[in-house]
């Protein structure tokens, strides 16, 4: 069939979602399920797909949203409102308000350090919706701690989930993931001293917001950079974003603490709270770290053990997906959740009664992500997201090292995660090196790099953050605003990948 053809309809499903959710503006849980049914359709009439790989690929989708994705949102949700109910989100703002009044700097603690931490050991959308949901409680609107949780959800994810991007990019391509890990880091390095300064504008509301304040996003980007660099080189793919987001946010809450602003002397009284009160307050999110860093790969006898209690299901083409009931960041948070709500007096009563609610509230989330989940997977096993990739690789040549970044923010909007776009595109990354004569290494990091900067206009992405703040409807205002930084991250990434690739 001509090539033409089979690209054309191989960017359809992700041309209908840009222009429906990003111009229209029409509901993500309206359009996402019409625009699988539309792909399913196309793999079996253009892809040859077979209807028992596509109705297999529908299924493995929908299951892997269910878990462990939605289970995380769930999670997230559900913590939030256990904490509301418990009171402890008050005590947290005010705690968070103690430290610092100005929102520019309560950015940075929440969406950038401590969002880059939980993204560092969970992943699965952890670092969008509880940082966001802890603005909102800060005073911040649901739509801007939406998008500014997404932004700041950028650098964090290439060493996601204790490095499991890179681990899985070293494993498909066969290079050394000590190289890779090295690479991605140098050339995220400039994005992640850059990053502070962007969250700081958009919470300002332009470049005079910096004023009295970027001393305090220098040294937010600084710290992370530089341990982050230090670890990726030294240590491999496990610690770079833990270690550089923990020191990071350590960072700026200690400077913020010292900082003054003019604008906020004098203009709100402290409030004196005790410190038993603020450990009882914090305890969810304590027991989260405890529970998801012991049972993280950074423990294996612990990580091993726990993911005895897992079932496997078998695909077509040998294929098949693993669902693991305890070892997975979800169940933690929810275990953190409860153990906390307990030592806190909430009756079990009152704990079913809001968990029952917090499903029903995430209803047409649980649409949204599944249908999501579900394209990319069949828009994956038919051959789409391969024939756009190749007429990328064929039709640039030379010039094909500023795209390859695209190709991975590509593979991050489909999919909605920075390891299945390695996994979509590494090979093929190395593969395009070797023919156009670049560092194999270095277009397979570029694959990473980029696949950041897709990772906050990603359709699940952006579920999540609507779920979390309960904004649905508002996914395509959402996009508008996240895009065109994306665009800018995606464009100087490829600037740079091209210039220094050539001296490699």
């Amino acid at each position: 069939m001509d090539q033409f053809i089979l690209l054309s309809v191989s960017l359809l499903p992700i041309v209908l979602l840009l222009t429906a959710l990003g111009f229209f503006k029409l509901p993500a849980h309206w359009v996402t399920p019409v625009v699988l049914v539309l792909t399913a359709g196309l793999a079996l009439l253009f892809f040859k797909a077979t209807p028992e790989l596509t109705l297999e690929s529908m299924l493995e989708g929908a299951l892997m949203a269910l878990w462990p994705i939605m289970l995380v949102i769930v999670a997230a949700i559900y913590t939030y409102m256990v904490a509301e109910h418990t009171g402890s989100l008050k005590i947290i703002e005010n705690f968070l308000s103690g430290i610092t009044r100005d929102r520019r700097l309560q950015v940075l603690i929440l969406a950038w350090g401590f969002g880059g931490f939980l993204e560092s050991v969970a992943g699965y959308g952890t670092a969008v919706a509880i940082p966001a949901s802890i603005l909102i409680v800060l005073g911040f609107s649901p739509l801007f701690a939406s998008v500014i949780s997404l932004i700041a959800n950028t650098v964090p994810t290439a060493f996601g989930a204790v490095g499991i991007p890179v681990s899985t990019l070293a494993q498909l391509t066969g290079l050394d993931v000590r190289l890779l890990s090295g690479l991605v880091a140098f050339q995220l390095t400039p994005f992640i001293i850059l990053i502070p300064f962007v969250l700081v504008v958009l919470t300002g509301g332009g470049l005079k917001s910096l004023k009295g304040v970027w001393p305090i996003a220098l040294a937010s980007g600084l710290s992370f950079a530089l341990v982050h660099a230090l670890a990726a080189f030294f240590l491999g793919a496990e610690l770079p974003a833990l270690l550089g987001s923990a020191i990071s946010l350590l960072v700026t809450v200690v400077l913020s603490a010292k900082f003054r602003a003019t604008d906020e002397v004098e203009t709100q009284p402290q409030v004196s709270l005790r410190k038993r009160d603020i450990l009882r307050a914090w305890l969810p999110y304590l027991l989260m770290f405890v529970t998801i860093f012991f049972t993280s790969p950074l423990f294996p006898p612990i990580n091993g053990f726990l993911k005895t209690f897992h079932t496997q299901i078998s695909l077509v083409e040998g294929r098949s997906i693993h669902f693991y009931w305890i070892a997975t960041p979800g169940v933690m948070i929810l275990l953190a959740t409860l153990v906390s709500a307990l030592i806190q007096g909430t009756r079990v009563f009152d704990l079913i009664t809001i968990f029952g609610k917090t499903v029903v509230k995430l209803g047409t989330s649980f649409v949204t992500v599944m249908s999501i989940l579900a394209l990319a997977r069949v828009m994956g096993s038919s051959g789409m997201i391969s024939q756009i990739a190749l007429w990328i690789s064929g039709a640039t040549g030379g010039f094909y090292p500023f795209l390859a970044p695209l190709l991975g923010a590509l593979g991050t909007f489909v999919t909605g995660s920075d390891t299945s776009s390695n996994i979509l595109f590494g090979q093929l990354q190395t593969e395009v090196a070797t023919k156009i004569q670049v560092n194999q290494a270095w277009l397979a990091a570029s694959n990473t790099t980029g696949a950041t900067a897709g990772k906050m206009i990603s359709p699940q992405s952006i579920a999540v953050a609507v779920s979390a703040t309960e904004q649905t409807g508002q996914e395509g205002v959402i996009l508008q605003k996240t895009l065109p930084i994306c665009l800018v991250y995606v464009i100087l990434v490829g600037f740079l990948v091209w210039i220094l690739g050539s001296q490699l």
